[in-house]
C-alpha cells in the first residue's frame, strides 16, 4: 500500500515536500515515481526513481524545481517542490513498480503498478 501525504493550499515561489509512505519489505525491490492530474487534464509523469535509488528522471516542467529521494530507513518517497508555479495545481500521485530496472527510472504510467491515493496540491498565483 501506498500512502501519500504533504499536499496543501500555498503561494507561487513557495516549496513544498510531498511524502509517500510504501508498505513493502525492501524499497530497492520498487523504481517509484510521482505523477499528477490537474483538473480536466490527463494524469501525466513528474518524477521518477530507479530501484538502485539514486538515478532519477524528471519532466520537463519541473526539472530543476523538484527533487525525488527516498528514506530507506522510514520505507518513504518524497518529492521536494520548490518554486512552486500556479500550474503546478493538481492531485500528485506516488506509484511503484516492480519488478524493475536497476538503474534506470521508468516515467510512463501504464508500467506502474500500485497507486497511492493522491494529494492534493493548489498554488495561488
Amino acid at each position: 500500500q501506498l500512502q501519500a501525504s504533504g499536499g496543501g493550499l500555498v503561494q507561487a515561489g513557495s516549496s513544498l515536500r510531498l511524502s509517500c509512505a510504501v508498505s513493502v519489505r525492501t524499497l530497492s525491490d520498487y523504481a517509484m515515481g510521482w505523477f499528477r492530474q490537474a483538473p480536466g487534464k490527463e494524469r501525466e509523469f513528474v518524477a521518477g526513481l530507479s530501484r538502485r535509488g539514486t538515478d532519477t528522471a524528471y519532466a520537463g516542467a519541473v526539472e530543476g524545481r523538484f527533487t525525488v529521494f527516498r528514506d530507506n530507513t522510514k520505507k518513504t518517497l518524497h518529492l521536494q517542490m520548490n518554486g512552486l508555479k500556479p500550474d503546478d495545481t493538481a492531485v500528485y500521485y506516488c506509484a511503484t513498480k516492480s519488478p524493475a530496472y536497476w538503474a534506470t527510472p521508468h516515467t510512463r504510467a501504464n508500467e506502474f503498478d500500485y497507486w497511492g491515493q493522491g494529494t492534493l496540491v493548489t498554488v495561488s498565483s
